[in-house]
């Protein structure tokens, strides 16, 4: 039996002040997932989509990651980018900004999708040309207890996506939630680098990672002493996460992932701080992730100044990860879809858009779903497909 666990969160943007215990919601397929403010909505479970392994739930959170620009430059850690070419379908690359990540190269620019409740639906591949597991992926769902993993619908996810030539990613490495419970300041860096590694050891050919998710003070992992701490650079933990991610997954993109930052200004001013401050601890980050629930509700023409801003001020590109418009009428969310998905592809700051889920009835959102459980299409989706050519 399903639990609703988003009241376990804060509800900051209602105006209400209510943290709800999360513990009797951590067991449940929900995500306990903490609370967020702002227009991005507080990071409940995600529909009601189970994770398939370990018993966790969804986490809502970030989303897909995205490549940067392939016309050279190096990224922060000394990674050269690969010299020329475009971003692919969706316009070309920054030129010269950005790295790409690892030896693997930056994939096109994609429109992804994920999991529904808990597994790949058939027909994903029609649709979509990039997939993150909404659950599966997370820390929690993989290693309930320590020494074992649980690798089942990971598996059977990569394999898809291998077979029908679809990017790859994972969601995500480190989060403050849904860590395995066992992990502590005395055993965290060993823990944590042992994770990374198996999981790309398994899963080689995974192009984008969402290294650390929802970083503070949005989130922050109770074990954060025992793998740096705040530091000199004031995030010390996150630079070493990231380090420890290129270590063990060279050929990926790996990506700090948040809430609200192209959608308030005081957010998106702290990403920016965190990336820089991390890039000076020698970080190898190379994408910034914006989850993007609140977009819908927010002027277009905002969102992009967001964007642009970051890239200015980092070097780095935007990906949105988690994109979702949670309007009802069929008319608008076409509308909303039009306007800011036309946007996202035409600005080369954006390298990839990864919309969080696509059935209804089985979206983070209750409204956001885009197509049917029989196929058919809202009218949202019909426009996506027709403007993407699929």
């Amino acid at each position: 039996m399903r639990v609703d666990c988003r009241e376990a969160r804060l509800r900051r943007w209602f105006g209400l002040s209510m943290a709800v215990g999360l513990a009797a919601c951590s067991a449940q397929t929900l995500d306990p997932g903490p609370g967020q403010g702002g227009l991005g909505g507080a990071r409940a479970g995600t529909g009601g989509a189970p994770s398939g392994v370990g018993g966790s739930g969804a986490g809502g959170s970030s989303s897909a990651g995205g490549a940067p620009g392939t016309d050279g430059g190096s990224a922060a850690g000394g990674r050269t980018g690969a010299g020329g070419g475009t971003m692919g379908i969706g316009g070309s690359g920054t030129g010269g900004m950005m790295g790409i990540g690892g030896g693997g190269g930056a994939p096109p620019k994609f429109v992804g999708n994920i999991s529904t409740r808990g597994s790949i639906r058939t027909g994903f591949a029609t649709y979509w040309n990039q997939f993150s597991p909404e659950n599966e992926g997370k820390w929690g769902s993989v290693q309930p207890s320590q020494g074992t993993f649980n690798w089942a619908a990971l598996d059977r996810e990569y394999a898809y996506a291998q077979t029908n030539n679809i990017i790859f990613k994972e969601h995500n490495f480190i989060w403050g939630a849904q860590q395995p419970s066992w992990v502590n300041n005395t055993n965290a860096q060993t823990a944590v680098q042992a994770w990374m590694t198996a999981f790309c050891q398994r899963y080689p050919n995974t192009k984008l990672i969402d290294v650390v998710n929802e970083p503070p003070p949005h989130t922050t992992p109770s074990y954060i002493n025992g793998i740096g701490g705040t530091g000199a650079s004031g995030y010390d933990w996150i630079a070493n996460a990231f380090k420890w991610a290129r270590a063990a997954c060279p050929n990926a993109i790996l990506i700090l992932n948040d809430f609200n930052n192209i959608e308030l200004a005081g957010d998106n001013t702290r990403t920016i701080t965190i990336v820089n401050a991390i890039k000076a601890a020698g970080a190898p980050i190379d994408a910034v992730g914006a989850q993007g629930h609140g977009v819908s509700r927010t002027a277009t023409a905002t969102v992009k100044g967001f964007i642009d801003k970051i890239t200015q001020q980092t070097g780095l590109p935007v990906y949105l990860t988690e994109y979702d418009i949670n309007v009802a009428d069929d008319n608008q969310q076409k509308t909303i879809m039009q306007d800011q998905f036309t946007m996202f592809w035409n600005d080369p700051n954006v390298h990839g858009i990864t919309i969080w889920g696509y059935i209804v009835g089985s979206t983070w959102e209750t409204n956001s779903g885009l197509q049917q459980t029989d196929n058919t299409m809202r009218p949202a989706m019909s426009w996506l497909m027709g403007f993407l050519g699929r």
